[in-house]
Order: structure tokens, then sequence, then C-alpha cells
């Protein structure tokens, strides 16, 4: 009954071709629309809040959410942290669901990216030779720029939000899996090579060169050591409020 009641909110939604932002009817509306209770209706509301459909705004009403990846990359970096835990191998497993999709993609940008798009990747790879020298390395922000810049040529908006997502969902738990950093300068030059291949125009080139970049966050992968015991923080507040 309640997923009946989500669903049929869910196609009122697109048979209006509400967009982000848009009222939704008040619950006495939708109350009479859908010919159920106000609970119904209310535990329906908030499990599509939950998802991201919509959006309720207390003393406001309720509107049609966001329908970000928000939801979608934090499932990825509890699933990769908590597998991890379990003795999984749930960050390679990320890693290589973001590179068969990059894999998959390059070729279609070789040689057809515009002037403006390689001239920004330029900026941006200049930007991590330079980060290369400093002690913290290149930085996470110019990495992201960078991925996010070259698939941008591909104009598909949905695309970019899933690639989006993988990268926030790695990132978010890279630093507390992998203990050994990157070389700056092998990540300043792989990136190079990926630009390079892509302005020549030769997709295999393209490939080779994401399957190098990925190729060597597999390495640190495998030469990282395992975290101690996760700590448990409820039984830790547990003892805590006893003491």
């Amino acid at each position: 009954m309640a997923r009946d009641i989500q669903e049929r909110i869910k196609r009122l939604i697109i048979g209006r071709r509400l967009p982000s932002g848009s009222p939704l009817p008040t619950e006495p509306e939708l109350m009479e629309l859908l010919g159920v209770s106000r609970n119904s209706v209310r535990e329906a509301l908030k499990a599509l809040q939950a998802m991201g459909i919509v959006e309720i705004r207390h003393g406001f009403g309720t509107y049609v959410g966001p329908m970000s990846m928000a939801h979608m990359t934090e499932g990825l970096a509890f699933r990769t942290v908590a597998g991890h835990y379990r003795g999984e191998d749930s960050l390679r497993q990320l890693l290589e669901l973001r590179e068969a999709v990059e894999t998959g993609l390059i070729a279609r940008l070789a040689g057809h990216l515009t002037e403006a798009d390689l001239g920004e990747l330029d900026t941006l790879v200049a930007k991590m030779e330079a980060e290369a020298e400093n002690p913290g390395g290149v930085g996470a922000d110019t990495d992201r720029a960078f991925h996010a810049t070259l698939y941008r040529g591909l104009g598909n908006p949905l695309l970019g939000e899933v690639l989006e997502a993988f990268w926030d969902a790695f990132h978010q738990v890279r630093t507390d899996l992998v203990d050994e950093p990157p070389d700056p300068r092998d990540t300043h030059r792989q990136h190079r090579e990926i630009l390079d291949a892509v302005r020549s125009g030769d997709a295999r080139r393209a490939e080779r060169a994401i399957r190098d970049h990925f190729g060597n966050l597999r390495t640190r992968l495998d030469s990282a050591t395992t975290p101690p015991e996760c700590p448990d923080p409820v039984a830790k507040e547990g003892r805590g409020q006893g003491a």
C-alpha cells in the first residue's frame, strides 16, 4: 500500500511535468486525489523525501526535490566502507566500475573536444604540474575538475552526474582506506598523456592512457596496508557514559 502511494505521487510529478522546486498539492489535496488517509500521505512523502524525490519544507509545503545523485553517492560510499571492514575488496570494485565507465567513453572524445575545452584542460594540467612541486601534491579539486571538463564534452548532463557520484564516493573513502599517497609527478604525467591522446584524435591511445591511469590507482590499492579494526562507536559511547 505504502509503495503504491509513493508510485502514484511519482506519476503525478511526471504527469504534470513538474520541475525541481515546483510545489506539490497540499496534504488534503493529495488525500482527495489518492483516496487515502493523511498518515498514508505523510508516510509516502517522507519515504520520497529520503530518496530526494520530494522536499518537505515544514510550514511551507512539499516541493519536487532536487533529484540529485547525493543519495547514490552516500550509498556507494557507505557500501564501500562497510564492505571494506567486512574484508571485501569493495574499494577495488568501485574503482573498476568507474574505470569501465570512463574507458568506454574516452574514445568518443578523441579528436572531438572544442578548442575551448582543450584550453581549459591544458590549464588544469599545467596547474597539476605546478602543484606537483608542492608538499601536498596535486589537489583533488584539480584532478576532479580535469575529469569533469573532459567528459563535459559529451554534452550529457546525466552522465556528468553519474561520474560525479562515482568520484564523490571514491574520494570520500580512499583517504581512509589507502595509505600510500600518489606520486604527484605520475599524476601530472598521466593526465597530460590523456589530454594529448584526446587532442591527437587517437582513440586507442586515449583508451590506453585511461587504463594506465587507473592501473596506477589499482597498484596503490594493492600496496595499501589493511586498516585497523573498525571501532564500535556505540560501544565506545556506552563505556563513556558508564564511567
